[in-house]
């Protein structure tokens, strides 16, 4: 078996540093979003986060009997060691992965504080000072998260009188692109089990596009997600259906599994397909960038390796001129650490945000100015992520009471 533990010996001594402990918490908004801290000798400490769900937390204490002593800042070393060290336990995919993202995103933080620089500095440097956001809007209570999978609502929480009502507010906040969820609990008529949408589904969803367009003119960038749910026959009919809307991209209409059928949906439908973000290190991407499966590429990275792996992925699209949009429904700690990362990537189109419910996002963070005006961030200058937690904050909405950091 390959050996990625620390065989270099030679370093200033200011970087000669070993991992003393690593931490994590849970902390319960519209998703479950696992924080993790990495402990120094030098005393730095450094933050990150890794998508939602359960199993995270257990891998990471798994994994620090090989981190402690361990040195943070040797960042993609560490982090196919993580891989390794794991490969039995399912490490090259899955919750495995997710786990070592969120090490690998504090240990760039860590980095950042031991040189003195910040996090888009380290990954090559910056092409742009605000990262432009797109909002992930619901209708009403059109959806809501319970326990890890969705909860459907009655049918007037998907009228288009709703969706149009929402986008009208999201783009008066300030956010110049938008995404709606379009998938829908009448979808499951008359057949729940099959993915094929009837005549009348596909007319609903138009009807809806149709307002949402309507309701924010021409100028404002509208996206519509399918969260992986049709047949291939009704995903080609819903393309054309929605050709006239000007999308920026319609993402994940079919199961990902399958990359034949991948490409002949995007190849067929005159509307930008987009899809990515459960796709796990830059191996499970190559066929899907390579064979042009997909027109916007969206990895999450606190979920497929962390941000020198989105990083990868990025510049793998980029040799293929697909625009890499990152998927994002963390706190502000994930999001700034993909802030960093679309900082760093020429191919950057737009960043998710997914936390316009949760009135107390913005207040993870101990700042004096906002995180988002205008639907952009600003790109920290400070060493590091340059974000602090506001622990006290994040304790009133721990899942588990009583298991805070420290």
């Amino acid at each position: 078996m390959r050996d990625f533990s620390n065989h270099a010996t030679e370093r200033a001594t200011e970087r000669d540093v070993e991992i003393t402990d690593v931490e994590t918490c849970v902390i319960e908004g519209n998703f479950e979003w696992n924080l993790v801290r990495v402990h120094t000798d030098a005393d730095v400490v450094g933050i990150g986060e890794c998508y939602r769900g359960g199993g995270v937390t257990d891998v990471i204490e798994y994994m620090k009997r090989f981190l402690i002593g361990e040195n943070p800042v040797d960042v993609e070393r560490l982090f196919r060691r993580m891989v390794q060290e794991t490969s039995g336990h399912g490490g090259t995919t899955g919750k495995v992965v997710t786990a070592a993202t969120g090490v690998e995103i504090a240990c760039w933080d860590v980095l950042g504080k031991v040189t003195g620089l910040p996090v888009y500095q380290l990954l090559g440097g910056k092409y742009r000072d605000r990262i432009r956001l797109y909002c992930d809007c619901h209708a009403g209570e059109a959806y809501e998260v319970e326990d890890g999978y969705t909860v459907g609502h009655d049918a007037e929480a998907y009228t288009p009188e709703a969706y149009a009502a929402e986008a009208e507010r999201v783009a008066d906040m300030g956010f110049g692109a938008l995404k709606f969820d379009l998938d829908q609990p009448a979808d499951n008529e008359p057949d729940p089990y099959n993915g094929r949408l009837d005549n009348a589904a596909i007319e609903r969803k138009r009807e809806i596009v149709e307002a949402v367009r309507d309701a924010v003119g021409p100028e404002i960038d509208l996206a519509f997600d399918c969260h992986w749910d049709y047949s291939l026959d009704s995903a080609k009919r819903l393309c054309r259906a929605l050709e006239p809307y000007d999308l920026m991209w319609l993402e994940d209409v079919i199961p990902p599994e399958n990359m034949d059928a991948q490409r002949e949906i995007t190849r067929n439908s005159p509307v930008p397909i987009a899809t990515g973000e459960n796709r796990f290190r830059v191996h499970e991407f190559k066929d899907l960038l390579y064979e042009f499966g997909v027109d916007i590429v969206t990895p999450d990275p606190t979920t497929c390796g962390g941000l020198a792996e989105t990083k990868a992925i990025a510049n793998r699209a980029e040799e293929n001129y697909v625009v890499c949009s990152p998927h994002n429904v963390c706190s502000p700690v994930g999001t700034m650490a993909c802030v960093h990362l679309g900082a760093a990537m020429a191919n950057l189109g737009t960043l998710e945000y997914h936390a316009l419910e949760v009135d107390w996002w913005a207040d993870l963070l101990s700042r004096a100015e906002p995180i988002i005006e205008d639907g952009h961030i600003t790109v920290p200058e400070e060493p590091g992520l340059g974000i602090e937690l506001d622990e006290d904050v994040a304790r009133e909405h721990l899942l588990d009471p009583g298991t805070m950091f420290g």
